[in-house]
């Protein structure tokens, strides 16, 4: 006789393992070597053998105290006297084993009942996803805008029945409305009873002799449709709001789903988010920068003054607090940060470049903080070389 293996062993587990444990492991162990899911492997079928020989013996308390005690020959008197190895007969949980066939196939049974779903019940609608281009003030502000969509609809001949007008759906003789037929199968136990979706209508319980001609039977027809929608202020690029009850209308009275719509927002010149917060760049002139002046910047409410102090440095950045993007849904709003180029002025004149040159003249390094450190540690570092 074949040397049995350890019955936590085979089902991965420690001496002393829960009872959830033990139910959990032999769910997976029979799952993986089901011979319905390995057709033709005699190695798997081998080890799910061994995986319910294992779980009769340890899921029932008082053999499994006598195997941690005496280890096989506890629980099979014939093991070590060279008789073949015990089968799996007595206080088998076939509840489990249901539970299992029933995530395999779909349904099972041992001459019991089965749990179906009501073929008959409301469901309900898919999901419209439609995407839409926004220009950034669109997207800042929130607007309004009619897209299109193509929806299934109750189809208004038949009000969903699918049956032609004057006429009904009947009963489905082969599966008695319930949507579910009982198939046999031959498993290591003996034929075992599957069930399986009714093909001959196709689950849903009841079968049409004459099809509604505006819907070809399906109870629903596709439409295009426009819709109003209004764009929320502060939504992102690549950001999705949703339509309730918008989509496709359910079957047997279910609810319609949603409307998805996801935006794409065009860059703008002006502007550039980062957020809720927003950036512009604003050029500057020289004498601007030099002495200081009153600008006017662009934000998403219009234009405001701004006023640069004087000797202000290129690249500056100043903040307009509460001037940038809403949130959204929410309150409160993000900043506007302003960004000052000084622009070097071109194509000067020789009047020009002379007025320049006078003005350089009568400068001095107190006038160029940056520029007088900047000397100072050449100075510094060559006179220590």
């Amino acid at each position: 006789m074949a040397e049995k293996r350890d019955y936590y062993e085979v089902l991965g587990l420690q001496k002393g393992c829960s009872d959830d444990e033990l139910k959990k492991a032999y769910r997976t162990m029979a799952k993986k070597y089901h011979p319905d899911l390995n057709p033709g492997d005699k190695t798997a079928e081998a080890k799910f053998k061994e995986v319910n020989e294992a779980y009769e013996i340890l899921s029932d308390s008082q053999k499994r105290a006598r195997y941690d005690q005496f280890g096989h020959a506890g629980v099979d008197p014939s093991y070590g006297a060279g008789a073949g190895a015990g089968g799996f007969a007595g206080g088998f949980d076939m509840g489990d084993l249901g539970d299992i066939f029933s995530d395999i196939f779909g349904g099972f049974g041992f001459g019991g009942s089965t749990r179906t779903r009501n073929p008959n019940a409301p469901i309900r609608g898919n999901d419209v996803s439609v995407q839409i281009g926004i220009s950034f003030m669109e997207a800042a502000k929130g607007a309004k805008q009619t897209i299109q969509i193509q929806r299934l609809e109750r189809c208004d001949d038949c009000q969903g029945s699918g049956a032609k007008k004057g006429t009904s759906a009947e009963t489905c003789s082969d599966c008695h409305g319930s949507g579910q037929v009982r198939v046999g199968q031959r498993t290591p136990f003996g034929m075992v009873q599957t069930t399986k979706t009714c093909p001959k209508c196709g689950g849903k319980g009841k079968t049409i002799k004459e099809p509604c001609e505006s819907c070809r039977g399906m109870g629903r027809v596709r439409h295009i449709r426009k819709l109003e929608i209004n764009i929320p202020a502060g939504i992102d690029d690549g950001q999705t709001f949703i339509l309730r009850g918008q989509g496709d209308h359910g079957i047997n009275g279910g609810p319609a789903g949603d409307v998805n719509v996801t935006v794409s927002v065009r860059p703008d010149p002006l502007f550039e988010r980062d957020g809720f917060d927003m950036w512009c760049e604003i050029p500057i002139t020289y004498s601007q920068a030099v002495l200081g002046d009153e600008i006017v910047v662009p934000t998403i409410d219009g234009k405001v003054k701004y006023t640069v102090p004087e000797g202000t440095q290129s690249a500056t950045v100043f903040r307009l607090r509460n001037k940038g993007i809403q949130f959204v849904n929410g309150r409160g709003r993000g900043d506007q940060y302003v960004k000052v180029v000084v622009e070097v002025p071109k194509n000067l004149t020789n009047k020009q470049k002379d007025a320049l040159k006078n003005f350089e003249n009568l400068t001095t390094d107190k006038n160029y903080e940056k520029r007088k450190g900047f000397f100072d540690k050449i100075r510094d570092a060559m006179g220590k070389n």
